[in-house]
C-alpha cells in the first residue's frame, strides 16, 4: 500500500482505497494494542461443539433426503449391468449346462407330430410350417388313411387332398408338395424315403430343417433343427447373433458334440413351446434362470409367471402328467429360488 510521509507530523498517512480503515486503526492506538478475548462461556461452547458434530450432520443430511420428493430422488437400476463379454470357452461350458438343465426337465422330449413311418414323418413335417404340431396331428390320420404309401398319394387328385389339408393354412401349397415331394419318392428313390442330407434337400417342399427331422428322428442321424423356436431361443442366450438358419445351425453346431445335436433341438423346441414364449416368455417360472442372459425380458414374479406354460402334448415337462416336485411346488411356483445355482 503506498502511504504519505508528513514531514510536519513525522506519521505515515495512508491513500488509496483503504485510506479510511487504516486512519481508523491507527486512531485508536489502545484499542490495536488490546488483545483479542476468548470466548469462554461454557454453554456457548457447549453449542459450539454440537454444532460441529459429524453425527448430527449425517442425521441432518438424512433428513433431508428423506423429505426430497420421490421424482427428485436417484432412480433405483433395476437391471443388472451388463456382463462382459463372455469367452468362447465360456460360453461353451455355459450352452452345455444349459442343455443338461433341460435334459432333466424334458427327459422324454421328442418330435411331437404322429408318424409310424419315415414317410408319415417327412409328410407330416413339411404340413407343419406356418401351423401347429397339433393341428398337423388332427389332419393327418384322414390324409394317411386315405394315402398311406408314396404310391397312393403320388396319383392323388389334388382338389381331395387339399380339402382333407384346409385345416392346416396354406393347403393348396402343401398339396403341391406333399404330392411332388412322393412323386420324386417314387421316381426317384423306389418309394422310400432316402436317408442322406443331399437327397433330402432336393425334395418338393423340404429344406434343411425338415432334412435334419427326418434324419435324426427317423434314421439316427444327428442333426439340428433351427425352427422359429430353437432360433429365437438361441439368441436370447446369446449362442449366436446370427438370424440366417444354415448360420445359426453352424454357430450352434460347434458348441455341442455331433451326437447331442438330436436330442438339443429337442430340448431347445420344447422349451420354447412351454415357457420361453415369443411375446411374453415365463421367466419366473424358467428352471434355467440363472443361466439366461435375457433373464427379464418376460414375467418375473413366479406366480405370475406360472399361469403362463403352457400345458401341451404330453403334460408338462415333456411327456410328464404332472411337474415334477423338485421344480414346481404344490402350488405351482418353481421351488428352487430363482438365481440359485441347480
Amino acid at each position: 500500500m503506498a502511504v504519505r510521509r508528513d514531514s510536519a507530523v513525522g506519521e505515515q498517512r495512508p491513500t488509496g482505497a483503504n485510506k479510511t480503515a487504516k486512519a481508523t486503526k491507527v486512531s485508536d492506538p489502545a484499542a490495536a494494542e488490546k488483545p483479542a478475548q476468548k470466548t469462554t462461556n461454557p454453554a456457548k461452547k457447549a453449542a459450539s461443539v454440537r454444532k460441529a458434530s459429524p453425527a448430527r450432520k449425517t442425521a441432518a443430511k438424512k433428513t433431508a433426503s428423506a423429505r426430497k420428493p420421490t421424482s427428485a430422488r436417484k432412480p433405483v437400476a433395476t437391471t443388472a449391468p451388463a456382463p462382459a463379454t463372455e469367452s468362447h470357452t465360456a460360453l461353451v461350458r455355459r450352452a452345455r449346462r444349459i442343455n443338461r438343465e433341460l435334459a432333466e426337465v424334458y427327459p422324454y422330449a421328442h418330435p411331437e407330430l404322429d408318424f409310424e413311418n419315415s414317410f408319415q414323418l417327412i409328410v407330416a413335417t413339411v404340413l407343419s410350417a406356418q401351423t401347429t404340431d397339433l393341428r398337423v396331428n388332427q389332419t393327418t390320420p384322414t390324409l394317411f388313411a386315405k394315402y398311406p404309401t408314396p404310391e397312393d398319394l403320388a396319383g392323388a387328385d389334388p382338389e381331395v387332398v387339399e380339402e382333407i389339408l384346409r385345416p392346416c393354412g396354406f393347403f393348396r401349397a402343401k398339396t403341391k408338395s406333399v404330392i411332388g415331394l412322393s412323386k420324386a419318392l417314387v421316381e426317384n428313390h423306389g418309394g422310400e424315403v432316402p436317408g442322406r442330407l443331399e437327397d433330402l434337400v432336393k425334395l418338393p417342399g423340404v429344406g434343411r430343417k425338415t432334412a435334419f427331422v427326418v434324419l435324426g428322428n427317423a434314421f439316427g442321424r444327428p442333426g439340428i433343427t433351427v425352427d422359429t423356436h430353437f432360433q429365437r431361443l438361441v439368441r436370447r442366450w446369446k449362442w449366436t447373433e446370427a438370424t440366417d438358419p444354415d448360420k445359426i445351425e453352424t454357430a450352434v453346431g460347434a458348441l455341442f458334440p455331433k451326437s447331442e445335436w438330436t436330442m438339443l433341438s429337442h430340448h431347445v423346441i420344447f422349451h420354447g413351446r412351454r415357457i420361453c414364449h415369443a411375446r411374453k416368455p415365463a421367466c419366473g417360472a424358467c428352471p434355467i434362470a440363472p443361466l439366461c442372459p435375457a433373464f427379464g425380458e418376460g414375467e418375473t414374479d413366479p406366480e405370475k409367471a406360472a399361469k403362463l406354460l403352457k400345458y401341451e402334448k404330453g403334460g408338462f415337462p415333456g411327456q410328464r402328467l404332472n411337474p415334477p416336485q423338485s421344480y414346481l411346488d404344490a402350488g405351482g411356483i418353481p421351488a428352487r429360488p430363482l438365481g440359485a445355482a441347480g
